[in-house]
């Protein structure tokens, strides 16, 4: 007990350090309690390993930040501190945004796994990140794993940090929509099958509307042709001989006939409708407003006049967008190479990558082929005939699919290169002046690049290298 008391101790007392030494800062992240890990290479000369550094435990609380920074400070001035955190969920942005306003140095990486039959605790955790942040950055230690890499985290746009919320929690409602349609339709298969007949949507507005007033097949069967004809609005789809039959259909409909089921499903149908309208209202406002964004910020100008790619697809592009390097593996269009000798060679698509991204992109792909006059078009039709195979029987292509992904790989591609250009204008302008018109996507130069007059986004000067032979 004495023992571990006097280690306690010495884990407290500050330790000098040289004027222009780093402390690197590894942070486990929890839910009320972080815990930060102090690694230097005086601390690991003291301690000999990097287990036996000093930890230091704090709440997530404005507290806790202030606390952790006074005892930072008693080892180094904040600029000479690096901190690096795991990407655990939500809990770690409250101390990264107060680390940024600092200006801190934030660097992050992947949740690591811990190896089996080793020690894990917390203070562990975070000295294990605070010396593979020292050997990255001080000692140029390359790592042959790419989840271990870390990678310094720039503080967001503010069209990014904008459209981050907005753009997941369109896709959380694009979900429960698709969810209580599939329930609505499963409804009306039980309800009234032959309701499809007529309406071959059934979760349609005048569907809706429809199914709103007249739950049953019998409430159908019975009500007037006026009342029909006020229910369905104004569409055209459906005419007054359409109303007719769907009448008649509901008079002679196998639908279920149990009362005390069918009583369940009409509720059930009812606030599932409500939901759905509420969700669509909140859906078409979250719409608008990721338009408004798009259209008045740089990077979705730039983002837009790339063919295939609209407004809400650029909205979550920019939301997602956070790192330059490896674009293509975090929207997930990354190709997988297998090769070994001669009897292994492969490629395949890589798993990774953020999901909603890879299916913004499949659809930006499609969209794009589908055009006329598109250099993308273009591309696809020229490696159909060459990649794919034509199936006889079924009169298609097969293996379309490694052709999509090559299109949304140079869709990336290219977007990078002008947002990067356009980033690295925006930070050589001095303070204060008003910056040119972003370079937006030229069908025409895309055209000259294919047919071989290729000019670099950055034209940089080569140094000729001079071999001066020594003189006799």
């Amino acid at each position: 007990m004495a023992s571990q008391a006097q280690r306690a101790q010495s884990e407290l007392q500050v330790i000098p350090m040289l004027a222009l030494e780093t402390l690197y800062l590894g942070v486990d992240i929890g839910k009320a309690t972080h815990v930060a890990g102090f690694v230097s290479p005086t601390l690991l000369t003291r301690h000999q390993r990097f287990e036996s550094c000093p930890a230091f435990s704090f709440t997530n609380s404005r507290e806790g930040f202030r606390a952790l920074v006074d005892r930072i400070s008693t080892y180094v001035p904040l600029t000479q501190v690096y901190v690096v955190l795991e990407v655990t969920g939500h809990y770690h942005r409250a101390l990264l945004h107060y680390l940024q306003e600092l200006d801190i140095p934030v660097y992050v990486l992947h949740v690591q796994k811990r190896q089996a039959g080793l020690l894990k605790t917390d203070k562990r955790d975070a000295l294990g990140l605070a010396n593979l942040l020292l050997n990255q950055l001080e000692k140029g230690v390359q790592v042959g794993d790419p989840m271990q890499a870390v990678r310094r985290l720039v503080p967001p746009t503010p069209a990014a940090a904008q459209l981050r919320g907005m753009v997941h929690h369109r896709y959380e409602l694009t979900v429960e929509s698709t969810r209580r349609k599939n329930k609505l339709t499963a409804i009306c298969d039980e309800v009234f099958p032959e309701f499809v007949q007529v309406c071959k949507n059934p979760n349609l507005p005048t569907a809706l509307a429809i199914r709103t007033h007249f739950p049953t097949p019998a409430a159908l069967a019975t009500a007037s042709l006026a009342a029909l004809q006020e229910r369905r609005g104004s569409a055209r789809s459906l005419s007054d001989a359409k109303l007719l039959e769907l009448q008649r259909l509901a008079a002679q409909s196998i639908g279920t006939k149990e009362a005390g089921r069918l009583r369940g499903l009409v509720v059930e149908q009812s606030q599932l409708i409500e939901e759905l309208t509420l969700i669509q209202q909140h859906l078409e406002q979250l719409e608008t407003e990721l338009r408004q964004v798009v259209t008045t910020c740089r990077e979705g100008q730039i983002l837009t006049s790339i063919p295939g790619i609209g407004p809400i697809q650029a909205a979550t592009i920019i939301a997602n967008f956070e790192r330059a390097a490896q674009l293509k593996s975090y929207c997930g269009w990354a190709p997988m190479l297998s090769q070994s000798g001669t009897t292994l060679d492969r490629a395949r698509l890589s798993s990774r990558g953020a999901r909603l991204l890879k299916h913004i992109m499949y659809l930006v792909a499609w969209q794009a082929v589908r055009l006329k006059d598109c250099e993308w078009a273009r591309i696809y039709e020229r490696l159909l005939l060459i990649k794919c195979r034509y199936d006889e029987r079924t009169r298609r292509y097969s293996g379309r699919g490694k052709l999509i992904g090559r299109i949304a790989g140079q869709i990336i591609s290219v977007a990078y290169a002008l947002l990067k250009k356009d980033q690295e204008l925006l930070s050589s302008l001095f303070p204060g002046t008003t910056p040119p018109g972003p370079t937006l996507y030229d069908p025409q130069v895309h055209r000259r690049h294919r047919e071989g007059h290729y000019r670099a986004t950055h034209s940089r000067e080569k140094v000729q290298k001079l071999i001066q032979f020594p003189l006799h």
